[in-house]
């Protein structure tokens, strides 16, 4: 794409996304690259699409490549972070995505306690994890072009309610992440920012595959703009949010999901 904006532009950045292999990593990942970041993409288990990724994104950006992480794991998520500053002793973002996958692998038909441990091991503790060391090791780095930040990914239902048991499984572990979020860019600035992208309903492998025709009507009428959104749209917030333009931009939440509103379940 054509950058018009320089300080659009994230030419010279680099930039760590983890959970690069799903939908909504990968697509952080296209809009990174199509500004000119330097791209650090880290994977648990699916190594074939993040590779499959670096492939396709290597005539976008000069500096990309992979990097395998077990979030749920404290000791790999000490190695991935010391890895990442081996990488690059200056980095200018840090997007927090990876999320464990309970509804469209085999843990949709795990237990309701399973599912909710699996969760909260890698979404709520990996990210807390991620989130004190990259701060940390942030603080610390040499001023690079911009003011580092780190992005987290919520959800934009989780301080709302819903039924189902899908919402008493994300509701509480999103919310935890996001409430983080907001104490983690107190406690960092005026060295890091910190922001939250909450999405909504994202047509990701379970909207495509997945979801229900109920769930399918759903997700449109909670939107004033009556569709699903897509793994793009938050990749596009995610790259503004990181670049240069943004640098007044702290401690927020930003909803992408259309303008809620509540429908009838």
């Amino acid at each position: 794409m054509t950058v018009v904006d320089s300080s659009l532009s994230l030419s010279g950045l680099r930039i760590v996304i983890t959970g690069a292999s799903g939908g909504i990593g990968s697509e952080i990942a296209r809009a990174c690259a199509a500004r000119g970041a330097e791209l650090l993409l880290h994977y648990c288990t699916q190594r074939d699409q993040a590779e499959r990724l670096v492939a396709e994104l290597s005539s976008a950006t000069h500096a990309c490549q992979t990097i395998q992480a077990d979030l749920s794991d404290p000791e790999s998520v000490e190695d991935f972070v010391r890895a990442a500053w081996d990488w690059s002793p200056v980095i200018d973002g840090w997007v927090s995505n990876a999320g464990a996958d309970v509804l469209t692998t085999s843990w949709a038909q795990a237990p309701f306690e399973e599912k909710l441990q699996r969760l909260w091991e890698v979404d709520v503790l990996g990210t807390i994890r991620v989130g004190k060391l990259v701060g940390s090791h942030m603080q610390r780095q040499a001023p690079g072009r911009v003011t580092p930040s780190i992005l987290h990914v919520g959800w934009d239902q989780a301080f709302r309610g819903m039924t189902e048991e899908a919402g008493q499984l994300f509701g509480p572990t999103k919310a935890a992440v996001m409430a983080f979020s907001q104490h983690l860019a107190q406690h960092l600035a005026p060295a890091v920012r910190v922001n939250c992208v909450a999405a909504g309903w994202i047509r990701t492998k379970w909207g495509a595959e997945s979801a229900s025709e109920q769930w399918q009507r759903r997700a449109i009428a909670e939107s004033l703009l009556q569709r699903w959104g897509t793994a793009e749209d938050v990749g596009q917030l995610a790259a503004f949010l990181l670049s240069p333009a943004a640098a007044f931009i702290n401690a927020q939440m930003i909803e992408v999901n259309g303008g809620w509103r509540r429908a009838a379940d």
